[in-house]
């Protein structure tokens, strides 16, 4: 059956492109967008629109989604920029670019860490959706950073629970707006799907208990640079718990970011970076840790606020 929504574009997404405006709020590809447009299933205050109009905040959207497919299970195909940090016969520690997703999921046409894996000869065999095979965690497809996929059954229910249990470090940096105020803090509100039903999460009254800590690493004229360690693993935790205390990751449009300040950085999606990541070996019981630098252009926005401060 299809899934029809009536929704307003968010003013963070004032002026941006229809089919970049749906992918942010759907979370879909940008061709998969580009797809709906052409099709007719997308309507801007009640008319077609092409997928290179611009968009502005408080906009009408009328969206109807086909069905979705049943997700492919992941087929070999080569990810550049995704960098092999470890790898033993039970677990493989990725660092993955920008524009990749964690496996194969309607909508999404682009490439995957699981696919980038396969292309590099690992075998996977875990229970689960052939699409997720052995993945015990995600990352936004505009985060980058460090990931762990298990290979092995053992590992995989093994470190799910340790995930479940939070018993896994797991270690961010955020460039946000403005400067909070404690310089460190805890965000301790409950995550939900935004009740517009445009794709955003938010803080809802009932919605799923999440923490996230901060800490100020460096502070500039206009930005603040944290960081963030998560107690939960709610989708776009960090996203929106920064919202809610009025300092968007800079680059955040869909979460309220503002456009001049991440076009005069440079950032095409959100500042935010998976850095550290450490755990007890599944199978070993050893403790592991894994560090990854920042992306050029995270490293390259951190530049141009050092030379404006």
């Amino acid at each position: 059956m299809s899934d029809h929504r009536s929704l307003s574009v968010p003013e963070g997404l004032d002026g941006e492109r229809l089919d970049a405006a749906l992918s942010r709020m759907f979370g879909l590809s940008r061709s998969r967008t580009a797809e709906l447009i052409g099709a007719g299933n997308v309507l801007v205050d009640g008319a077609p629109a092409e997928k290179s109009d611009r968009v502005h905040g408080g906009a009408w959207l009328d969206v109807t989604l086909p069905p979705p497919p049943v997700p492919p299970a992941p087929r070999p195909e080569p990810v550049p920029g995704m960098r092999i940090v470890y790898e033993d016969p039970d677990i493989v520690v990725v660092d993955k670019p920008i524009g990749v997703a964690a496996h194969p999921s309607p909508g999404w046409g682009g490439p995957t860490v699981l696919a980038g894996l396969l292309e590099a000869g690992h075998q996977i065999t875990t229970s689960g959706a052939a699409e997720r095979q052995g993945i015990v965690h995600r990352l936004d497809v505009g985060t980058t950073g460090l990931m762990v996929i298990t290979k092995s059954e053992v590992a995989y229910s093994r470190l799910k629970r340790a995930f479940r249990d939070r018993r896994v470090d797991k270690r961010y940096r955020a460039l946000v707006q403005g400067h909070p105020d404690p310089l460190r803090g805890t965000v301790d509100a409950p995550i939900d799907r935004h009740p517009s039903g445009d794709g955003r999460f938010a803080v809802v009254a009932g919605g799923k208990p999440s923490r996230t800590h901060y800490d100020t690493v460096e502070a500039f004229r206009a930005a603040t640079l944290l960081d963030v360690r998560l107690e939960t693993g709610r989708t776009h935790q960090i996203r929106v718990h920064m919202a809610a205390i009025r300092h968007p990751c800079a680059g955040d449009l869909l979460y309220g970011a503002d456009p001049t300040l991440a076009s005069s950085l440079g950032l095409e999606r959100q500042w935010l970076h998976a850095a550290g990541l450490g755990f007890d070996h599944p199978v070993t019981d050893r403790r592991v840790e894994f560090d990854s630098p920042y992306p050029d252009d995270l490293r390259k926005a951190l530049e141009t606020l050092r030379e404006q401060s």
